[in-house]
Protein backbone atom coordinates (compact mmCIF):
# COMPACT_ATOMS: atom_id res chain seq x y z
CA UNK A 1 0.00 0.00 0.00
CA UNK A 2 1.34 3.49 -0.80
CA UNK A 3 0.61 6.70 1.02
CA UNK A 4 0.20 9.91 -0.92
CA UNK A 5 1.86 13.14 0.24
CA UNK A 6 -1.60 14.53 1.00
CA UNK A 7 -2.32 11.60 3.33
CA UNK A 8 0.87 12.12 5.30
CA UNK A 9 0.47 15.88 5.49
CA UNK A 10 -2.87 15.30 7.18
CA UNK A 11 -0.89 14.21 10.23
CA UNK A 12 -1.73 16.72 12.98
CA UNK A 13 1.95 17.20 13.82
CA UNK A 14 2.40 18.99 10.50
CA UNK A 15 5.88 20.39 11.09
CA UNK A 16 9.44 19.21 11.66
CA UNK A 17 8.31 17.10 14.60
CA UNK A 18 6.53 14.76 12.23
CA UNK A 19 9.76 14.00 10.37
CA UNK A 20 11.75 13.64 13.59
CA UNK A 21 9.16 11.32 15.15
CA UNK A 22 8.89 9.23 12.00
CA UNK A 23 12.67 8.89 11.89
CA UNK A 24 12.79 7.91 15.57
CA UNK A 25 10.24 5.13 15.04
CA UNK A 26 11.86 4.00 11.80
CA UNK A 27 15.32 3.72 13.40
CA UNK A 28 13.91 1.94 16.46
CA UNK A 29 12.31 -0.67 14.20
CA UNK A 30 15.58 -1.02 12.28
CA UNK A 31 17.61 -1.47 15.45
CA UNK A 32 15.25 -3.74 17.37
CA UNK A 33 12.70 -5.21 14.99
CA UNK A 34 10.78 -7.41 14.94
CA UNK A 35 9.48 -5.83 18.13
CA UNK A 36 6.23 -4.61 19.67
CA UNK A 37 5.06 -1.01 19.34
CA UNK A 38 5.03 -0.71 23.13
CA UNK A 39 8.75 -1.48 23.15
CA UNK A 40 9.34 1.15 20.45
CA UNK A 41 7.52 3.70 22.61
CA UNK A 42 9.85 2.94 25.54
CA UNK A 43 12.96 3.09 23.37
CA UNK A 44 12.04 6.23 21.42
CA UNK A 45 10.50 8.20 24.27
CA UNK A 46 7.33 8.78 22.25
CA UNK A 47 3.84 8.05 23.51
CA UNK A 48 2.16 4.82 22.36
CA UNK A 49 -0.33 6.90 20.36
CA UNK A 50 2.48 8.77 18.60
CA UNK A 51 4.26 5.51 17.80
CA UNK A 52 1.08 4.02 16.36
CA UNK A 53 0.46 7.13 14.26
CA UNK A 54 4.00 7.19 12.90
CA UNK A 55 4.02 3.44 12.31
CA UNK A 56 0.81 3.71 10.30
CA UNK A 57 2.32 6.40 8.09
CA UNK A 58 5.55 4.45 7.59
CA UNK A 59 3.58 1.28 6.83
CA UNK A 60 1.53 3.03 4.18
CA UNK A 61 4.78 4.17 2.59
CA UNK A 62 5.91 0.54 2.47
CA UNK A 63 8.81 1.07 4.87
CA UNK A 64 7.62 -1.06 7.81
CA UNK A 65 5.13 -3.88 8.30
CA UNK A 66 3.46 -5.97 10.96
CA UNK A 67 4.61 -9.55 11.56
CA UNK A 68 1.48 -11.30 12.92
CA UNK A 69 3.10 -14.72 12.49
CA UNK A 70 5.53 -13.75 15.27
CA UNK A 71 2.86 -12.65 17.77
CA UNK A 72 3.02 -14.47 21.10
CA UNK A 73 -0.25 -15.25 22.90
CA UNK A 74 -0.88 -16.17 26.51
CA UNK A 75 -0.79 -12.61 27.85
CA UNK A 76 -3.57 -10.53 29.34
CA UNK A 77 -5.19 -8.30 26.73
CA UNK A 78 -4.61 -8.17 23.01
CA UNK A 79 -1.44 -9.89 21.76
CA UNK A 80 1.36 -7.53 20.77
CA UNK A 81 1.97 -7.87 17.03
CA UNK A 82 5.69 -7.35 16.29
CA UNK A 83 6.64 -4.83 13.63
CA UNK A 84 9.68 -4.85 11.37
CA UNK A 85 11.35 -3.19 8.40
CA UNK A 86 9.60 -4.18 5.16
CA UNK A 87 12.37 -5.86 3.18
CA UNK A 88 9.90 -6.85 0.47
CA UNK A 89 8.96 -3.23 -0.22
CA UNK A 90 10.88 -0.28 -1.68
CA UNK A 91 14.51 -0.46 -2.77
CA UNK A 92 17.47 1.85 -3.11
CA UNK A 93 20.15 1.71 -5.78
CA UNK A 94 23.87 2.13 -5.43
CA UNK A 95 27.02 2.64 -7.50
CA UNK A 96 30.66 2.11 -6.55
CA UNK A 97 33.17 3.56 -9.01
CA UNK A 98 36.47 1.70 -8.85
CA UNK A 99 39.70 2.15 -10.76
CA UNK A 100 38.76 0.02 -13.78
CA UNK A 101 35.30 -1.25 -12.98
CA UNK A 102 32.04 0.17 -11.65
CA UNK A 103 29.63 -1.96 -9.63
CA UNK A 104 25.94 -1.10 -9.25
CA UNK A 105 23.17 -2.74 -7.28
CA UNK A 106 19.75 -2.68 -5.72
CA UNK A 107 19.41 -3.05 -1.94
CA UNK A 108 16.44 -3.66 0.30
CA UNK A 109 15.89 -1.49 3.37
CA UNK A 110 18.19 -3.65 5.52
CA UNK A 111 21.00 -3.30 2.97
CA UNK A 112 20.65 -6.83 1.59
CA UNK A 113 21.73 -7.06 -2.04
CA UNK A 114 18.73 -7.79 -4.29
CA UNK A 115 20.46 -7.41 -7.67
CA UNK A 116 23.83 -6.31 -8.96
CA UNK A 117 25.61 -5.54 -12.19
CA UNK A 118 28.77 -3.93 -13.43
CA UNK A 119 30.53 -2.10 -16.22
CA UNK A 120 34.18 -1.72 -17.11
CA UNK A 121 35.72 1.66 -17.77
CA UNK A 122 39.35 0.54 -18.04
CA UNK A 123 41.40 3.10 -19.94
CA UNK A 124 38.85 5.88 -19.44
CA UNK A 125 39.59 8.96 -17.39
CA UNK A 126 37.70 12.04 -16.31
CA UNK A 127 33.99 12.21 -16.96
CA UNK A 128 34.23 9.34 -19.47
CA UNK A 129 34.33 6.83 -16.58
CA UNK A 130 30.61 7.49 -16.10
CA UNK A 131 29.57 6.77 -19.70
CA UNK A 132 29.27 2.95 -19.47
CA UNK A 133 27.28 3.25 -16.23
CA UNK A 134 24.93 5.92 -17.56
CA UNK A 135 24.27 3.71 -20.58
CA UNK A 136 23.29 0.67 -18.50
CA UNK A 137 21.80 1.87 -15.22
CA UNK A 138 18.32 3.00 -16.38
CA UNK A 139 17.59 -0.41 -17.92
CA UNK A 140 19.08 -2.21 -14.92
CA UNK A 141 16.77 -0.39 -12.49
CA UNK A 142 13.73 -0.89 -14.71
CA UNK A 143 14.36 -4.62 -15.22
CA UNK A 144 15.70 -5.73 -11.85
CA UNK A 145 13.51 -3.73 -9.46
CA UNK A 146 10.60 -6.01 -10.37
CA UNK A 147 8.03 -3.26 -9.99
CA UNK A 148 9.23 -2.27 -6.51
CA UNK A 149 9.73 1.50 -6.12
CA UNK A 150 13.33 2.77 -6.06
CA UNK A 151 13.38 5.57 -3.50
CA UNK A 152 16.88 6.88 -4.07
CA UNK A 153 20.34 6.13 -5.36
CA UNK A 154 23.81 6.33 -3.86
CA UNK A 155 27.09 6.88 -5.69
CA UNK A 156 30.49 6.47 -4.04
CA UNK A 157 34.13 6.38 -5.01
CA UNK A 158 37.54 6.94 -3.45
CA UNK A 159 39.46 10.13 -3.01
CA UNK A 160 38.04 13.51 -2.07
CA UNK A 161 34.26 13.53 -2.53
CA UNK A 162 31.98 16.40 -1.52
CA UNK A 163 28.45 15.12 -0.72
CA UNK A 164 26.95 18.60 -0.51
CA UNK A 165 28.19 19.52 -3.99
CA UNK A 166 27.45 16.02 -5.27
CA UNK A 167 30.86 15.88 -6.91
CA UNK A 168 34.29 14.27 -6.85
CA UNK A 169 36.74 17.00 -5.90
CA UNK A 170 39.84 14.91 -6.60
CA UNK A 171 40.53 11.29 -7.52
CA UNK A 172 44.09 11.21 -8.84
CA UNK A 173 44.12 7.61 -10.04
CA UNK A 174 41.03 8.15 -12.23
CA UNK A 175 42.00 11.64 -13.32
CA UNK A 176 38.87 13.10 -11.77
CA UNK A 177 38.78 16.72 -10.60
CA UNK A 178 35.60 18.66 -9.79
CA UNK A 179 33.52 16.01 -11.57
CA UNK A 180 29.74 16.21 -10.94
CA UNK A 181 28.20 12.86 -9.99
CA UNK A 182 24.78 13.76 -8.66
CA UNK A 183 23.53 15.82 -11.61
CA UNK A 184 24.19 13.34 -14.46
CA UNK A 185 22.89 10.40 -12.42
CA UNK A 186 19.70 12.22 -11.43
CA UNK A 187 19.09 13.16 -15.06
CA UNK A 188 19.55 9.54 -16.16
CA UNK A 189 17.63 7.85 -13.33
CA UNK A 190 14.97 10.33 -12.24
CA UNK A 191 15.46 9.64 -8.52
CA UNK A 192 17.34 11.54 -5.78
CA UNK A 193 21.06 10.74 -5.80
CA UNK A 194 23.30 10.91 -2.71
CA UNK A 195 27.07 11.06 -3.24
CA UNK A 196 29.90 10.29 -0.82
CA UNK A 197 33.38 8.85 -0.36
CA UNK A 198 33.36 5.06 -0.15
CA UNK A 199 35.15 4.90 3.22
CA UNK A 200 32.54 7.17 4.82
CA UNK A 201 29.74 5.21 3.17
CA UNK A 202 31.00 1.92 4.63
CA UNK A 203 31.31 3.53 8.06
CA UNK A 204 27.71 4.75 7.80
CA UNK A 205 26.55 1.28 6.76
CA UNK A 206 28.31 -0.19 9.80
CA UNK A 207 26.65 2.36 12.09
CA UNK A 208 23.21 1.65 10.61
CA UNK A 209 23.30 -2.10 10.06
CA UNK A 210 26.41 -3.49 11.75
CA UNK A 211 27.81 -3.75 15.23
CA UNK A 212 25.98 -1.62 17.82
CA UNK A 213 29.27 -0.46 19.37
CA UNK A 214 30.16 1.23 16.06
CA UNK A 215 27.52 3.84 16.91
CA UNK A 216 29.65 4.98 19.83
CA UNK A 217 32.86 5.30 17.86
CA UNK A 218 34.36 3.79 14.71
CA UNK A 219 37.48 4.31 12.63
CA UNK A 220 37.37 2.79 9.17
CA UNK A 221 40.35 2.09 6.92
CA UNK A 222 39.63 1.35 3.26
CA UNK A 223 42.57 -0.40 1.61
CA UNK A 224 42.08 -0.79 -2.13
CA UNK A 225 43.53 0.88 -5.20
CA UNK A 226 42.82 4.04 -3.20
CA UNK A 227 43.55 4.23 0.52
CA UNK A 228 40.99 6.21 2.54
CA UNK A 229 39.64 6.46 6.08
CA UNK A 230 36.54 7.60 7.93
CA UNK A 231 35.78 8.49 11.54
CA UNK A 232 32.38 8.21 13.21
CA UNK A 233 31.52 9.42 16.73
CA UNK A 234 28.10 9.04 18.38
CA UNK A 235 26.59 7.86 15.10
CA UNK A 236 27.86 10.82 13.06
CA UNK A 237 30.56 10.38 10.40
CA UNK A 238 32.97 13.31 10.34
CA UNK A 239 33.41 15.12 7.03
CA UNK A 240 35.28 18.35 7.76
CA UNK A 241 35.32 21.47 5.56
CA UNK A 242 34.31 20.54 1.99
CA UNK A 243 34.22 16.92 3.21
CA UNK A 244 37.97 16.50 2.89
CA UNK A 245 38.35 14.32 6.02
CA UNK A 246 39.75 10.83 5.57
CA UNK A 247 42.85 11.38 3.44
CA UNK A 248 45.39 8.99 4.96
CA UNK A 249 47.35 8.18 1.79
CA UNK A 250 50.50 9.73 3.28
CA UNK A 251 50.16 8.34 6.78
CA UNK A 252 53.69 7.02 7.59
CA UNK A 253 53.82 3.31 8.40
CA UNK A 254 57.61 2.92 8.32
CA UNK A 255 57.94 0.58 5.34
CA UNK A 256 61.39 0.68 3.79
CA UNK A 257 61.91 1.13 0.08
CA UNK A 258 58.31 2.01 -0.74
CA UNK A 259 58.71 5.43 -2.37
CA UNK A 260 55.60 7.53 -2.72
CA UNK A 261 54.97 10.02 -5.56
CA UNK A 262 55.10 12.69 -2.83
CA UNK A 263 58.85 11.99 -2.58
CA UNK A 264 58.83 10.31 0.82
CA UNK A 265 59.08 6.64 1.69
CA UNK A 266 56.79 4.58 3.88
CA UNK A 267 53.49 6.30 3.04
CA UNK A 268 50.45 4.03 3.45
CA UNK A 269 49.27 4.47 -0.16
CA UNK A 270 52.69 3.55 -1.61
CA UNK A 271 53.04 0.65 0.82
CA UNK A 272 49.65 -0.99 1.19
CA UNK A 273 47.39 -0.03 -1.74
CA UNK A 274 46.27 -2.68 -4.20
CA UNK A 275 48.25 -0.94 -6.93
CA UNK A 276 51.47 -0.93 -4.93
CA UNK A 277 51.03 -4.51 -3.77
CA UNK A 278 50.21 -5.82 -7.25
CA UNK A 279 53.25 -4.10 -8.77
CA UNK A 280 55.44 -5.63 -6.06
CA UNK A 281 53.99 -9.07 -6.78
CA UNK A 282 54.78 -8.73 -10.50
CA UNK A 283 58.32 -7.51 -9.77
CA UNK A 284 58.91 -10.59 -7.59
CA UNK A 285 57.46 -12.93 -10.19
CA UNK A 286 54.53 -14.03 -8.04
CA UNK A 287 51.82 -13.09 -10.57
CA UNK A 288 52.03 -12.23 -14.29
CA UNK A 289 49.89 -9.08 -14.22
CA UNK A 290 49.47 -6.23 -11.70
CA UNK A 291 46.09 -7.41 -10.40
CA UNK A 292 45.70 -7.92 -6.66
CA UNK A 293 42.94 -10.49 -7.20
CA UNK A 294 45.53 -12.74 -8.87
CA UNK A 295 47.70 -12.41 -5.76
CA UNK A 296 44.78 -13.30 -3.48
CA UNK A 297 43.98 -16.32 -5.67
CA UNK A 298 47.64 -17.43 -5.59
CA UNK A 299 47.70 -17.23 -1.79
CA UNK A 300 44.46 -19.22 -1.57
CA UNK A 301 46.05 -21.85 -3.82
CA UNK A 302 48.95 -22.22 -1.37
CA UNK A 303 51.66 -20.00 -2.88
CA UNK A 304 53.84 -18.99 0.12
CA UNK A 305 55.22 -15.94 -1.74
CA UNK A 306 51.73 -14.53 -2.25
CA UNK A 307 50.84 -15.28 1.36
CA UNK A 308 53.98 -13.48 2.55
CA UNK A 309 53.14 -10.33 0.57
CA UNK A 310 49.57 -10.28 1.89
CA UNK A 311 50.74 -10.77 5.47
CA UNK A 312 53.24 -7.94 5.06
CA UNK A 313 50.45 -5.68 3.86
CA UNK A 314 48.27 -6.76 6.78
CA UNK A 315 51.05 -5.72 9.16
CA UNK A 316 51.32 -2.29 7.53
CA UNK A 317 47.54 -1.84 7.78
CA UNK A 318 47.71 -2.87 11.45
CA UNK A 319 50.37 -0.19 12.04
CA UNK A 320 48.15 2.44 10.44
CA UNK A 321 45.23 1.24 12.56
CA UNK A 322 47.38 1.55 15.69
CA UNK A 323 48.29 5.15 14.86
CA UNK A 324 44.65 6.12 14.36
CA UNK A 325 43.54 4.16 17.43
CA UNK A 326 46.00 5.99 19.66
CA UNK A 327 44.61 9.33 18.47
CA UNK A 328 40.89 8.49 18.51
CA UNK A 329 40.48 5.36 20.70
CA UNK A 330 37.34 4.16 18.87
CA UNK A 331 35.12 1.31 20.03
CA UNK A 332 35.51 -0.37 16.63
CA UNK A 333 38.43 -0.36 14.19
CA UNK A 334 36.92 -1.35 10.86
CA UNK A 335 39.10 -2.47 7.92
CA UNK A 336 37.93 -3.10 4.37
CA UNK A 337 40.66 -4.98 2.48
CA UNK A 338 40.33 -7.65 -0.20
CA UNK A 339 42.33 -10.55 1.24
CA UNK A 340 40.87 -10.29 4.74
CA UNK A 341 37.32 -10.29 3.35
CA UNK A 342 38.05 -13.77 2.00
CA UNK A 343 40.50 -15.12 4.59
CA UNK A 344 40.13 -14.04 8.25
CA UNK A 345 43.76 -14.96 8.96
CA UNK A 346 44.89 -11.67 7.40
CA UNK A 347 42.45 -9.77 9.61
CA UNK A 348 44.00 -11.53 12.60
CA UNK A 349 47.45 -10.33 11.49
CA UNK A 350 46.13 -6.75 11.40
CA UNK A 351 44.56 -7.12 14.85
CA UNK A 352 47.75 -8.56 16.34
CA UNK A 353 49.79 -5.68 14.90
CA UNK A 354 47.29 -3.17 16.29
CA UNK A 355 47.45 -4.68 19.77
CA UNK A 356 51.25 -4.81 19.72
CA UNK A 357 51.84 -1.25 18.52
CA UNK A 358 48.97 0.70 20.05
CA UNK A 359 49.50 2.46 23.38
CA UNK A 360 45.79 2.45 24.27
CA UNK A 361 44.43 -0.82 22.85
CA UNK A 362 45.71 -4.28 23.66
CA UNK A 363 42.66 -6.10 22.29
CA UNK A 364 43.16 -7.43 18.74
CA UNK A 365 39.43 -8.24 18.52
CA UNK A 366 38.65 -4.53 18.37
CA UNK A 367 39.77 -4.65 14.72
CA UNK A 368 37.07 -6.20 12.54
CA UNK A 369 35.94 -6.48 8.95
CA UNK A 370 32.70 -4.92 7.65
CA UNK A 371 29.46 -6.65 8.58
CA UNK A 372 28.55 -6.89 4.87
CA UNK A 373 31.57 -9.09 4.13
CA UNK A 374 32.31 -9.60 0.42
CA UNK A 375 29.19 -7.57 -0.44
CA UNK A 376 30.75 -4.47 1.13
CA UNK A 377 31.15 -2.50 -2.12
CA UNK A 378 27.54 -2.88 -3.30
CA UNK A 379 26.36 -2.00 0.19
CA UNK A 380 28.69 1.02 0.22
CA UNK A 381 27.14 2.22 -3.03
CA UNK A 382 23.63 2.25 -1.60
CA UNK A 383 24.58 3.38 1.91
CA UNK A 384 24.28 7.16 1.28
CA UNK A 385 20.72 6.68 0.01
CA UNK A 386 19.80 4.43 2.93
CA UNK A 387 21.32 6.87 5.42
CA UNK A 388 19.23 9.69 3.94
CA UNK A 389 16.11 7.51 4.11
CA UNK A 390 16.56 6.60 7.78
CA UNK A 391 17.42 10.21 8.63
CA UNK A 392 14.36 11.68 6.85
CA UNK A 393 11.93 8.93 5.81
CA UNK A 394 9.04 11.24 4.89
CA UNK A 395 11.11 13.63 2.83
CA UNK A 396 12.98 10.78 1.14
CA UNK A 397 9.72 9.20 -0.01
CA UNK A 398 8.19 12.47 -1.16
CA UNK A 399 5.73 12.44 1.73
CA UNK A 400 6.94 15.73 3.24
CA UNK A 401 7.62 19.12 1.66
CA UNK A 402 11.26 19.51 0.58
CA UNK A 403 11.58 22.70 2.58
CA UNK A 404 10.22 21.27 5.83
CA UNK A 405 12.38 21.42 8.92
CA UNK A 406 13.98 18.12 9.90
Amino acid sequence: MSLSPADVRADPAGDGRREANAAAVFRAVLDHGPTARSAIARMSGLSPAAVSRQFLGLARLGLVRERPELAVGGHVGRPQVPVDIDTAGPLVGGLHIGLSHSMYCLLDLRANVVARGGATHAGRTGGAVLDPVLDRLPAFLAERAGGRPVLGFGAVTGGWVDPEAGAVVRHAALGLRELPLRAPLERALGVPVHVDNHARAIARAEILFGRPEARRGVVHLFIGNVVDAAVGVAGVVHQGPRSAAGDIAHLPVGARGARCPCGRTGCLQATASDLALAERAVAEGVVPDPDVSLLVDAAAAGDPRADRLLRQRAQHVGRAAALLTDVLNPDVVLVTETSSLLNPEYLEVMGAELAERSHVCDDPARLVGPHAGPAVLPVAGGAPALAALYRSPLRSTGAAPAGAAV
